[in-house]
């Protein structure tokens, strides 16, 4: 018995009757007569049989035939012909591979041109920027040293200038950006440019750096830094300290910011005092009398610095032989000629100036020992006013931050007295203190 006749048998379900080979099964337990599927068609299932025609298996169809299938061909075709299909299906590929390669290198030749596009620009960029470090690399080679190598770090600015950040020292670059120069030895200097010409003057005002060692640091002569040097000294003189110092602040703007230590000092406009700078040993000998110091024990010059009472340097003089007085520098500075009826002066013992005084102008200053020791009263006021007077005593040590008032050598002598007043000016550009400064010469000034 075939395997195809026990198919049938177990879908016949005849429990009762075994077959034989005589047996037979009727057509009408087979779909449309047809015995090539076996039978299915029985009382027991007859009304659950869903007659529907089996989906048939899909073909795997060539890729070439998808592309024909896509492809809007018409083609006549003679109804007696027969067309060998394959050979049509191949000449119609070998078409669409020729396209499909001419396409290919189309895009492969505008591909090469927009690289060919995109190199020349960088090129083009490389080149700009080779030129331009190569020009960098000549000015260095030319001016090893100038304020793009230290404008991004603070401390260094400090240490070069003596302000403190890059912000400062771009308000002092703003200041000059338009000014009309005339430099002090007749001829123009073009090849340094303005900042780096600023740049190296606050260097010799805050190092004294000699003039020969400049001229190796920005590449030019020890000639053109003296005329840079002195053109800018005259300048700052003039801007900073002749333009923004000309006007003492009054007792209400001095309110606006008054440290408490001044509470018991509310009418005071400013706290004088004298310092002294050393200076070369005169050739005549009247003038080695004239600046020897008798607190110093050396040749020196005096000058009297006047401050408000928050620290800022309001007033500033020019330099006198070391012997002069206080009392004498005070009476031809000219800074009495600033106060007004019901000013106060703070200054220290040797200030005795109470004869000198406008009217209504006092002066308060440490009371003398006049006994084998101070009074409880006495001790008081010595340190209430040593507490309000370390503010000129600051302000000092801020000027002579800068070095070059260490010493003054013969060939600064004839400028000494314009470069104490531009270190005094500069100095109030020193952190802290910009802030009062803003408030004091940088608003409209007081009728």
């Amino acid at each position: 018995m075939s395997a195809r006749s026990w198919d049938w048998i177990s879908e016949l379900l005849r429990a009762d009757k075994g077959p034989s080979n005589n047996s037979r099964v009727c057509s009408c337990h087979f779909i449309d007569g047809n015995n090539a599927k076996g039978p299915s068609i029985f009382s027991w299932n007859k009304e659950k049989l869903f007659k529907f025609e089996s989906p048939e298996k899909r073909k795997r169809r060539r890729t070439h035939d998808v592309v024909l299938d896509n492809l809007d061909i018409n083609i006549s075709v003679p109804e007696q012909t027969q067309i060998d299909l394959d050979d049509m299906n191949e000449e119609i590929i070998s078409n669409i591979n020729t396209n499909v390669s001419s396409t290919r290198s189309n895009l492969n030749l505008d591909i090469s041109n927009v690289s060919k596009v995109q190199n020349d620009s960088e090129n083009y960029l490389l080149k700009m920027e080779i030129e331009k470090l190569t020009n960098e690399i000549k000015l260095l080679k030319s001016q090893p040293f100038s304020f793009c190598v230290i404008e991004n770090t603070d401390s260094l600015i400090t240490y070069y200038t003596g302000m403190p950040n890059k912000s400062v020292i771009d308000l002092l670059f703003g200041i000059f950006k338009s000014l009309q120069i005339n430099y002090f030895l007749g001829w123009n200097v073009e090849r340094i440019n303005r900042n780096d010409q600023i740049l190296m003057t606050l260097m010799k005002l805050r190092l004294n750096i000699d003039f020969i060692d400049l001229g190796v640091r920005f590449g030019c002569s020890r000639k053109t830094v003296t005329n840079i040097v002195l053109t800018w000294i005259h300048i700052f003189h003039t801007i900073l300290f002749k333009t923004f110092m000309d006007n003492v602040p009054s007792q209400q703007k001095n309110e606006e910011c008054l440290p408490t230590v001044f509470n018991n000092f509310l009418n005071c406009r400013m706290i004088l005092d004298c310092t002294e700078i050393f200076t070369a040993i005169p050739g005549k000998m009247d003038l080695q009398k004239l600046t020897y110091s008798s607190y110093k024990h050396r040749n020196t010059l005096k000058g009297l610095v006047g401050v408000a009472p928050n620290g800022v340097l309001t007033f500033c003089s020019s330099l006198y032989p070391g012997l002069t007085s206080d009392k004498e520098i005070v009476k031809h500075s000219g800074v009495l000629d600033v106060f007004h009826s019901g000013d106060l002066i703070l200054a220290d013992k040797g200030f005795l100036i109470s004869d000198i005084l406008p009217d209504g102008v006092s002066v308060n200053i440490p009371p003398f020992l006049g006994a084998p020791q101070f009074t409880p009263n006495q001790v008081t006021k010595t340190l209430t006013i040593a507490r309000a007077r370390v503010h000129v005593e600051r302000a000092i040590n801020r000027i002579k931050g800068f070095c070059i008032l260490e010493f003054v050598p013969p060939k600064l002598l004839p400028y000494a007295s314009k470069i104490f007043q531009v270190c005094g000016a500069l100095s109030n550009f020193q952190y802290p203190l910009i802030k009062e400064v803003e408030i004091f010469y940088l608003q409209p000034k007081e009728d």
